[in-house]
């Protein structure tokens, strides 16, 4: 059996035991449903729980391979932040600016929501907004600073602001900062666990340790049989891509933790991390970190490899000299962590859709709905897509079912080998293209080259 606490700091730090609900039952299998939800996630609790709000008679199924919150729900970096992975810039082009913008408010107003509903239903996740602080530590981290305070400029919604060096975080080389307030610092799998335990009291059946085999139009096969509902929801974000079925609609993309040992205030007073407060810098090899309710720094980062097949395994959640350049790096940027030991370390999966575009859709003539392709920004994105597909699913038009996430559709990945040597290639390329800007002060041509694969 899955020893479930050892996931993760957040899951270990839940002061639980994880003992699974009871899996799909055959008086489950004989039941005809309004709506089964293929994933306890995020995605597919929001969703549960906002069609119950709305229509308390629904007769709703979620499904879970494994127990609620197992995947990246309850094991990310616990930002609530507004960032969607489409750039603004892109987001016009493909929108125009009236629907960019309205889906900049919604990302924004998602942070403060994701609040209330927590308060609402009596979870104590360490909800606190202090906003992303992102440092500029070289010139070329400049310009990126740069560009990104002018495309959140393109609409009214964001409201990101410069940091002079003495105004921010106190990290090594530091020449600035982009400070955007949206975003509040969480504790994942107690948002996760809670979400899970209020969609129960809400009549909501969630059957764990039951594998979800292949769905279709109002049928879900599983490990424990067959269920058959008006509505099927897909929300199992990274993990679509080990169906058969959704194999190239989602790329299993790793990124991975570590904690510290609990920190005396002396250490964040150092560095003058607030409880709330989330960071990270503009390399192009993505890093992010929080001050964790227990004064820990939770750290991560991209840059573990994918996967031949899009393979996912327990064994990939772990990669050594991953872990050592996080610590490094984490160190690099604050010295006077130096000292203190690394108590933790984890990973999980995320997906990625091949435009880099998520999205929230379904098909009235079939009833197959689905959402995600977050790129590692789903937990205010989720929470947002989630209250979507229920307007859609009971057939309301709200400002939320005019977004243009709504319908979108991204192109499959390539077949392999193509997939294998595009996402490594991606991988590989934003490390190096790092280590060349660190040397040369400027863009490099790595950069544009693998743009294409990372959605830029």
């Amino acid at each position: 059996m899955v020893d479930y606490r050892s996931l993760s700091l957040w899951h270990d730090t839940m002061g639980e035991s994880f003992s699974p609900r009871a899996s799909l039952s055959g008086a489950q299998t004989q039941a005809h449903w309004d709506v089964v939800i293929m994933g306890a996630g995020y995605t597919g609790l929001w969703t549960a729980l906002a069609l119950a709000k709305q229509s308390p008679d629904l007769r709703i199924l979620v499904l879970e391979k494994e127990v609620a919150g197992f995947g990246a729900s309850g094991r990310n970096g616990g930002w609530c932040s507004a960032l969607f992975p489409t750039s603004v810039g892109s987001l016009i082009k493909q929108h125009g600016l009236e629907a960019a913008t309205a889906l900049r408010h919604a990302m924004v107003d998602a942070v403060d929501s994701v609040g209330r509903w927590s308060k609402d239903l009596d979870i104590d996740c360490d909800f606190v907004t202090g906003g992303t602080t992102t440092l500029v530590r070289s010139p070329i981290q400049e310009h990126r600073a740069k560009e990104s305070l002018a495309d959140a400029a393109l609409t009214p919604a964001d409201n990101a602001v410069w940091r002079s060096a003495g105004e921010t975080l106190q990290a090594t080389e530091t020449l600035g900062a982009v400070f955007d307030p949206a975003c509040a610092r969480l504790h994942p799998a107690k948002l996760v666990r809670g979400l899970a335990s209020a969609a129960e009291s809400a009549g909501i059946r969630i059957a764990e340790q039951t594998e979800v085999l292949h769905y279709q139009a109002g049928r879900v096969t599983t490990s424990r049989g067959v269920v058959r509902g008006d509505v099927v929801i897909d929300a199992m974000e990274g993990y679509r891509s080990q169906l058969k079925q959704t194999r190239r609609h989602s790329l299993p993309l790793y990124s991975l933790m570590i904690a510290t040992e609990v920190l005396p205030d002396s250490a964040f007073d150092a560095i003058g991390l607030e409880h709330g407060m989330t960071f990270a810098d503009f390399r192009s090899l993505i890093i992010y970190g929080q001050r964790t309710a227990d004064n820990r720094i939770a750290f991560g980062g991209r840059g573990a490899p994918y996967h031949w097949g899009s393979r996912v395994k327990p064994e990939f959640d772990r990669v050594p000299r991953v872990f050592s350049a996080l610590h490094q790096t984490l160190v690099e940027l604050f010295p006077v962590l130096a000292p203190y030991a690394i108590t933790h370390n984890w990973g999980g999966v995320l997906g990625v859709p091949r435009d880099w575009h998520s999205s929230v859709t379904l098909d009235a003539t079939t009833g197959i709905g689905r959402a995600g392709g977050y790129v590692g920004d789903g937990v205010g994105l989720s929470h947002l897509a989630g209250l979507t597909l229920a307007d859609l699913v009971l057939g309301k038009t709200t400002s939320r079912t005019a977004l243009p996430f709504v319908g979108h559709q991204s192109p499959k990945w390539e077949p392999e080998p193509l997939r294998y040597v595009g996402a490594t290639a991606a991988i590989v390329g934003v490390a190096l293209a790092d280590r060349i800007e660190a040397r040369t002060g400027k863009p490099s041509l790595v950069s544009k080259l693998i743009a294409p694969l990372t959605g830029h």
